[in-house]
């Protein structure tokens, strides 16, 4: 079992910055990918971006040069730094981890909401 707690969503105004963490519990691994995921109104979710243990990172095109993933292997918790945020962010965002053989799990989400 893992569990994942959120944190770090709000309002904020278009070209602002939030950063998100979630902080993981339980059986977290060397092989486990950690992730944040997002899911707007009508839209499904979709990869935003994620981490292995070793730092190797991946992100959707869209935020690419905007965040940054980042992962304190120490504290079993990864953040997400979101930068130049735009109206088209807004959505739940949901922090993941994932583990072959084992499965994906998720936490509650937190809300993102950029708008003037």
């Amino acid at each position: 079992q893992v569990q994942l707690v959120e944190s770090g969503g709000g309002l904020v105004q278009p070209g602002g910055s939030l950063r998100l963490s979630c902080r993981a519990s339980g059986n977290i691994f060397i092989s486990t990918i950690m992730g944040w995921y997002r899911q707007a109104p009508g839209k499904q979710r979709e990869l935003v971006a994620s981490t292995t243990w070793g730092g190797i990172t991946n992100y959707t095109d869209s935020v690419k040069g905007r965040f940054t993933i980042s992962r304190d292997n120490a504290k079993n918790t990864v953040y997400l730094q979101m930068n130049s945020l735009k109206p088209e962010d807004t959505a739940v965002y949901y922090c993941s981890a994932r583990t072959v053989g084992v499965g994906v799990y998720w936490g509650q989400g937190t809300q993102v909401t950029v708008s003037s």
